[in-house]
């Protein structure tokens, strides 16, 4: 494994490191889940049969869209569930006096 000064590197080139180790780290873990459901798939097939057999097929698990609790005061057409970022709206109406409860939908 490579010594690296750190002391001596620059903020930039520290951050590109960073970066670049958590690439790394996501990958491998990718490259091991990958191997480890080719071992298993391997191992079903020696035994007559098909992964998706033994656990069933893959799905995907999709959450229903959350429902609509913040409207534009006057723009009804846009709305926000609460959920992720504030839309620009929602922090500017915020900024000018208003509360989340004004904005509510009731």
């Amino acid at each position: 494994m490579a010594d690296f000064d750190l002391e001596a590197l620059s903020l930039g080139e520290l951050k590109k490191m960073q970066k670049d180790v958590a690439k790394a780290i996501s990958t491998f873990e990718d490259r091991q889940k990958a191997e480890a459901r080719a071992r298993v798939e391997a191992f079903a097939r020696d035994l007559g049969y098909s992964l998706a057999e033994l656990v069933g097929p893959e799905t995907k698990i999709t959450r229903a869209p959350a429902a609509a609790k913040y409207r534009h005061p006057e723009n009804p057409a846009l709305t926000w569930s609460g959920r992720g970022r504030k839309p620009q709206w929602f922090v500017e109406a915020l900024e000018a006096g208003k509360t989340a409860t004004d904005l509510a939908i009731n």
